[in-house]
C-alpha cells in the first residue's frame, strides 16, 4: 500500500510542541491528544529539512481551501508561511467564516473563540482570498441544493484542492420515534440554534414546558447542552449567546438533567475542563452511582493513564461535595442504551425506553453487552448528542462508514487506494469528529506539510504544467460574476462583524450574531 508518512526530525515525537501562537487555547497540546487514527504528525518534524531536500517550483503555487473552519485556516497558515510563491483561494458557503468556532463554540467558552484573531492574521497575508457566501460541491445526499461551484469547476485553476469543510449532519441513534417526536433532537442542531447558524433557526425549542431534559451521549458536546439548560441566565446574557435563545431560556422551567452513556464512567468522552464547569454550576446538586464508579477503578488499577485519573479523581470529589436538594440537578447515568421515545396524543414526548447493559472486555477495550433489562425514564426534552457526520461530495472518493474522505496522512486516495493527485482533506472531514480545537490545529498542519513535501517534491497535481492553467489572477471570481452570484471578502466579513459588535454592544454582550444570510448580506450591499 502506498503511504507517505512524515517522520520526526530533531526531537521525540512525544516532545513535540505546535509552532503558531496558541496563547488562546486552554489546554497544552501533546500527541497524546489525538486519536490513534492519526499516525503522524506535521508539528513534530522539521519542516526547515524537507524544504531542503527538494528544490520547490519557481512558478506560483495555487490552493483552493473548501470551508473555513479551523482545519482550513491552519493548513493555509502553515502554506503561506513555508510557500512564499503559494496563493490560497478559501471558499465558505455561509457569508461568514470560521465554521465550528463560531457556531459550535460555547458562547460561555470565550478563550476558545480567541483562535479567530489567528485567522485574522491569516486573511491578511495579500496571496489570501476568503470567498464567501459561496458553496462548493454539491452533497451526495439525495436532495441535495446545487452547490455554487463543483469541484469540476476549480480543476483547471488550482494545482491543489483541500478539503476542509467539517461535519454537517448528526448520527442518529436509530430507534423509534426518534425523528418525529416533539422534544427530541439532535444536539449539533441545538447547539446550531443557541449559536446563531442560519440552517437551524428554524428548529423548535420550546422550554417553557419542561422540566426534565435528558442527553443521550457522554461527549463535550452533551455537557455544554446541559451546562446551557441549567446556568444561571445573567451569566448567559454576557455572553454571545443570541437574543432569541435567551428569551427561550428566560420562559425556561428545566430544572433536571440526565446524561446518559451506554458504557461507563471510565469511557466517558468529556474532559476535565467541561465537567469541572458542570460540577461548579450554582444551585445544582450532581448524581451518579459511586459504587459503580469505584468498582470500576479498581477494576482499572495501574493501567488507568494520569488524564483518565484526574477525570475520575472529579468525579469522586463532585460526588462528595455535591449539595443535597438544591433546585436544579444534573445526573450521569451508565449502563444504559436508548430503545425508543414515546410521547402523548400531541406528539410530545414522555419518556424514553432505556435498555441496561452491563460492561464485558479487558480494561482497554470495554463493550457494552444488554442484559435484556429494561426502564422508562420520564422527561420532557431529549437531545441525541453521538458524534456528528460528515457527507461526501459529488466527484470525491468518501468513505460512507467512517464518514470520512479516504486519505493518507492527508491525501486523498480511492476505493483501491491509489492516491488521487493534487486533493488533500484536512480537520473532520480527513480523520472524523473527534477531538479539540488544538487536535485539529496539529491535523491540519500534518496535511499542509504533505502538500508542501509533494509541491517541493515534484509529486502530480492538477496542474503540473502552469501553461495549462489560466492567466487570469481570479478567474473563479470572474465565472461567479458571470452568474450574477454575490461573493462576500474578507474584508466584507469584519463589516459584518464590526456591526454585531455594535449590536452587542447595546444590550451588554461581545456582538449580537445576525441570524440569517439575508441580515448578513443587507450590512455589504
Amino acid at each position: 500500500m502506498i503511504r507517505l508518512s512524515l517522520l520526526t526530525r530533531g526531537e521525540p515525537l512525544s516532545q513535540a510542541r505546535c509552532s503558531i501562537p496558541t496563547s488562546s487555547i486552554r489546554r497544552t497540546f501533546t500527541p497524546s491528544l489525538l486519536s490513534n487514527n492519526i499516525r503522524s504528525f506535521s508539528t513534530a518534524w522539521t519542516l526547515r529539512n524537507a524544504l531542503t531536500e527538494a528544490a520547490a517550483p519557481t512558478r506560483p503555487f495555487k490552493v483552493a481551501v473548501i470551508g473555513s473552519g479551523p482545519g482550513g485556516f491552519y493548513a493555509a497558515h502553515r502554506i503561506l508561511k513555508h510557500v512564499p510563491q503559494s496563493s490560497i483561494d478559501m471558499f465558505e458557503a455561509l457569508p461568514v467564516p470560521h465554521g465550528l468556532v463560531r457556531f459550535g463554540v460555547a458562547p460561555d467558552h470565550p478563550e476558545v473563540k480567541n483562535v479567530m484573531h489567528t485567522f485574522d492574521e491569516v486573511a491578511e497575508n495579500p496571496n489570501f482570498t476568503f470567498i464567501g457566501n459561496t458553496s462548493v460541491g454539491t452533497y451526495v445526499t439525495p436532495g441535495s441544493k446545487k452547490a455554487d461551484l463543483e469541484i469540476s469547476d476549480l480543476r483547471p485553476h488550482y494545482d491543489a484542492i483541500l478539503l476542509a469543510y467539517g461535519a454537517h449532519e448528526d448520527r442518529l441513534l436509530g430507534v423509534p420515534n426518534e425523528q418525529t417526536l416533539k422534544g427530541v433532537m439532535a444536539a449539533r442542531s441545538f447547539v446550531g440554534f443557541y449559536n446563531g447558524l442560519p440552517c437551524e433557526q428554524d428548529l423548535e425549542v420550546d422550554l417553557s414546558k419542561a422540566e426534565t431534559a435528558v442527553v443521550i451521549g457522554q461527549g463535550n458536546v452533551a455537557l455544554d447542552v446541559a451546562r446551557i439548560l441549567l446556568t444561571p441566565l445573567e451569566e448567559l446574557k454576557k455572553t454571545d449567546l443570541t437574543e432569541r435563545m435567551i428569551k427561550i431560556l428566560e420562559k425556561s422551567r428545566v430544572k433536571h438533567v440526565h446524561v446518559v452513556g451506554r458504557r461507563g464512567p471510565l469511557e466517558v468522552a468529556f474532559t476535565a475542563k467541561e465537567l469541572r464547569e458542570m460540577l461548579q454550576l450554582p444551585g445544582t446538586t450532581f448524581h451518579m452511582d459511586q459504587e459503580l464508579l469505584a468498582s470500576e477503578m479498581e477494576r482499572a488499577g495501574k493501567t488507568l493513564d494520569r488524564p483518565r485519573k484526574r477525570l475520575m479523581g472529579l468525579l469522586e470529589k463532585g460526588i462528595k461535595e455535591s449539595k443535597p436538594d438544591q433546585p436544579k440537578s444534573w445526573s450521569l447515568q451508565f449502563l444504559r442504551s436508548p430503545l425508543g421515545f414515546s410521547g402523548d396524543s400531541d406528539n410530545q414526548l414522555k419518556a424514553i425506553e432505556l435498555g441496561i447493559n452491563r460492561l464485558e472486555g479487558d480494561n482497554s477495550n470495554r463493550k457494552a453487552v444488554a442484559t435484556g433489562e429494561k426502564e422508562i425514564l420520564a422527561c420532557d426534552l431529549a437531545f441525541r448528542s453521538i458524534g456528528y457526520k460528515s457527507v461526501g461530495i459529488q466527484g470525491i472518493p468518501f468513505d460512507e462508514r467512517k464518514g470520512i474522505v479516504p486519505n493518507m496522512d492527508g491525501k486523498v486516495v480511492d476505493a483501491e487506494q491509489n492516491i488521487v493527485p493534487g486533493f488533500y482533506a484536512s480537520g473532520w472531514l480527513k480523520r472524523g469528529p473527534i477531538g479539540v480545537i488544538a487536535t485539529t490545529m496539529a491535523d491540519a498542519y500534518q496535511t499542509a506539510d504533505t502538500i508542501i513535501l509533494d509541491w517541493n517534491s515534484g509529486q502530480p497535481m492538477l496542474n503540473n504544467d502552469s501553461s495549462s492553467m489560466k492567466n487570469s489572477s481570479k478567474p473563479v471570481l470572474e465565472l461567479l460574476k458571470s452568474k450574477g452570484h454575490k461573493t462576500v471578502s474578507y474584508k466584507d466579513w469584519k463589516k459584518i462583524e464590526q456591526k454585531e459588535f455594535e449590536l452587542g454592544a447595546k444590550v451588554g454582550k461581545p456582538r449580537e450574531k445576525f441570524l440569517t444570510i439575508e441580515e448578513m448580506l443587507r450590512v455589504v450591499d
